[in-house]
């Protein structure tokens, strides 16, 4: 989860423009001829878009991956990383060209299918023109190799350095300053990562050890792989001087924390809370759905390191470590927050990110239910759920005037409080609709329908009919899409605060911060 926006249009000028052959450094010209597969089917370059109507420059539909393999060896000196990023894609037509999503990448080789490729780095997109054109349906392996300085000055990234190291923040559309890829939640994939860290670091990704190599020059290799599919805006890859603390969580789930070393023991009460984070959850959810989780407090105290306070990266979720120092009311609610996410956002991604409010929403709807059964006043000094909805739904004509309907974001606004506040709002509207056991109902059925995928606003819609056995389309799209606040269910009383004049219509300002965001710090 983020706490402020920014726009990130394509870099200012060309990245780099390069095409080289295997073992050498001769310019190799594109192939002749070559508009057709062997099967003489006419082969076209991809789409560079997957037409995401909030970055609509991110992704191509020519092709969806199946599989990342990630090699990264960091450099301790240079504090460079070097990296392998290996592709197993399928295409979805025949390809005389494809792209990857790239931005702040030193390539210095492609490969398709064994064979030197030609590319070019252009704006964001790395064009790759494979030595033989690829047919519709077929399986290909893309290899690019490349250098990456996570200290670079770019026009967004999701490099954090640290002073040992890095940790990664992708979301929303920066994992491809970290590697190529098919930047877009909706393109999930498997996803191994192979780091080489030299002596007194440790390097951790998402998902499980798998495998530990000893290596010459006194360094170690560790192997994660993923157990489930992930978008990319949810890897996470670090290196430290880390401690990994295990524990155990319900039914058995490992969980492990990966601490700053000069730390763990400062940090230990918050970490200590997760077991019973998880156990509250799966009551209402559902069996925990990765194969393991835990906190990542960044080795960081900048401020500027980044610019939210926790991130749900897949099964090891990123925070500012002074936020987890604080006493359990101060913190519970916003782990719970984070830890909502392996559910909505992780295992179910949006579809695009015009349906973020899903993650959020629901996010903060669980969030925000854990605080009040604790008692533990919220930001406004309010203990109850009801009362909360209730100066939300004041507010739901100015926040769609300022930051537009809840669905219907625009890259400046895509995390303002309209979709994490906004987003609980319409759930609990649904829920006093269709009662409370419908709506757990349709919150399991979703889950299970989608998971290890990703699901749009319609999706949800279409399931909140089938469960609740309710025909709720109309109902749900009015609290999502319109412009006016509709009236509450069960609340007659609850008023709307006019719109001031003087509110402007949605704003499109790159790094406005207009609301609070999440309730749940």
């Amino acid at each position: 989860m983020r706490y402020r926006t920014r726009v990130t249009g394509p870099a200012a000028a060309l990245i780099g423009t390069a095409a080289v052959v295997a073992g050498g450094s001769t310019a190799q010209a594109a192939p002749a001829g070559g508009t057709t597969d062997g099967a003489g089917t006419a082969a076209a370059p991809a789409p560079e878009t997957l037409g995401d109507p909030v970055f609509p420059a991110l992704g191509n539909d020519g092709y969806r991956v199946t599989s990342y393999h990630l090699d990264l060896s960091y450099d301790a000196t240079t504090t460079l990383v070097d990296a392998t990023a290996t592709l197993e894609i399928r295409t979805t037509q025949c390809l005389s060209r494809l792209s990857l999503d790239a931005l702040g990448l030193d390539i210095t080789s492609v490969s398709v299918d064994g064979r030197t490729a030609v590319f070019e780095q252009v704006d964001e997109k790395l064009r790759i023109t494979p030595a033989r054109p690829l047919a519709d349906r077929a399986r290909a392996t893309v290899r690019v190799r490349y250098t990456a300085d996570p200290r670079r000055s770019l026009p967004h990234t999701a490099w954090v350095p640290t002073p040992d190291g890095f940790a990664v923040c992708p979301q929303p559309d920066s994992a491809h300053t970290v590697f190529p890829c098919n930047d877009h939640p909706s393109d999930k994939a498997g996803l191994t990562v192979r780091i080489t860290v030299p002596a007194g670091l440790k390097g951790v990704a998402s998902g499980a050890l798998v495998c530990t190599e000893n290596l010459a020059g006194d360094r170690t290799a560790y192997t994660y792989r993923s157990r489930s599919p992930i978008a990319t805006e949810l890897v996470q890859i670090t290196v430290g001087d880390y401690v990994v603390k295990d524990r155990q969580g319900p039914h058995g789930l490992p969980l492990r924390d990966v601490v700053p070393a000069a730390r763990a023991e400062a940090l230990e009460p918050a970490l200590a809370l997760t077991p019973g984070l998880v156990e509250w959850l799966e009551q209402r959810l559902g069996a925990y759905p990765f194969e393991t989780y835990g906190l990542l407090p960044c080795n960081s105290d900048d401020p500027a390191a980044f610019d939210f306070t926790g991130l749900e990266t897949q099964t090891l979720t990123l925070y500012k470590p002074n936020f987890l120092l604080q006493a359990e009311p101060k913190i519970g609610s916003h782990m719970m927050h984070e830890l909502v996410h392996s559910y909505f956002g992780n295992s179910v991604s949006p579809a695009t990110w015009a349906d973020l409010w899903l993650n959020e929403g629901h996010a903060d709807f669980y969030g925000l239910l854990y605080r009040y059964e604790r008692g533990w006043p919220d930001s406004l000094g309010l203990t109850t759920f009801e009362a909360r909805m209730k100066d939300t739904y004041a507010r739901g004509d100015q926040w769609r005037r300022s930051s537009g309907p809840v669905a219907a974001p625009n890259a400046a606004n895509l995390f303002d409080s309209q979709r994490y506040l906004g987003g609980v709002l319409v759930l609990y509207a649904l829920r006093q609709l269709i009662g409370e056991d419908a709506f757990h109902a349709v919150e399991r059925a979703f889950l299970a329908r989608f998971r290890n995928s990703s699901a749009s606003t319609e999706d949800y819609i279409a399931v909140a009919c089938q469960a609740s056995g309710q025909d709720v389309s109309g109902f749900l799209r009015d609290w999502l899409y319109g412009t006016t606040t509709p009236r509450m269910p069960g609340h007659p009383d609850w008023t709307v605060t006019p719109v001031p004049p003087s509110l402007t219509a949605p704003h499109n300002k790159s790094g406005a911060r207009w609301h609070e965001n999440s309730a749940t710090l």
